[in-house]
């Protein structure tokens, strides 16, 4: 009983920065979901252009279904990936906001391919009808997803400089100001307004891609101080 009781005290406590399996699907949501509509918008047919018309766009027309399967698929990876997010963070500074923010992403993700957007710069058609799903897409899950992601960087930004984690914290700053310039272009280019109509596509896409990047660092980050 002696020898038991000695070995109980002796093993060592469970370190609190758990490895989560959950954080791979931070690395692979961003590759995933870039490759996708990348190869939609090769196969889609004429008149879509990558350049001017949104991502959300594909989701449009009898081809819509890969693109929404997209949304969903990759939304519900970034909603697992803020719950191993937040099992690698607590305790410490951005251990509840960060992950909740993530998460907003994820959701906003679902919620884009469940209700299509409007067409957009033409495409599928020259006219714009307002719906209810296209006000839905934009005002309720589009906007609050993009915003979320932006403080979810600026976010990280002070949890990881009051975590010394000095570079990192620079890293989430410069991208949060991109991504915020980036998507500000797009919106405006979206609205109509020349000359950003023109590559508003890329300028979203560039946005887009910033946030992913973003996204794949902080999973790489928190699996190496999880090990």
């Amino acid at each position: 009983m002696t020898l038991l009781t000695s070995l109980a005290a002796a093993s060592p406590a469970r370190p609190p920065f758990r490895r989560s399996r959950l954080l791979v699907a931070g690395l692979l949501v961003g590759p995933l979901f870039t490759a996708a509509y990348l190869a939609e918008g090769i196969f889609r047919g004429r008149g879509y252009s990558q350049l001017r018309h949104p991502v959300s766009s594909l989701a449009l027309g009898p081809q819509g279904w890969q693109q929404i399967v997209t949304f969903v698929v990759c939304g519900l990876l970034v909603v697992l990936f803020s719950i191993g997010l937040r099992r690698a963070l607590r305790p410490g500074p951005g251990a509840l906001a960060l992950p909740l923010l993530v998460a907003v992403w994820g959701i906003g993700l679902i919620g884009a391919g469940v209700f299509v957007t409007d067409p957009v710069g033409g495409y599928p058609t020259a006219a714009s009808p307002v719906t209810w799903h296209g006000q839905v897409h934009d005002l309720v899950f589009s906007l609050p997803g993009f915003a979320a992601l932006a403080l979810a960087m600026v976010t990280a930004a002070v949890a990881f400089a009051r975590r010394r984690s000095g570079w990192f914290a620079v890293c989430s700053a410069l991208s949060g100001v991109a991504f915020a310039v980036l998507f500000s272009f797009a919106t405006i280019g979206f609205d109509g307004v020349d000359p950003w109509a023109s590559a508003a596509g890329l300028w979203q896409r560039l946005c887009v891609s910033v946030g992913w990047l973003w996204l794949v660092l902080l999973a790489s980050h928190q699996r190496r101080a999880s090990h």
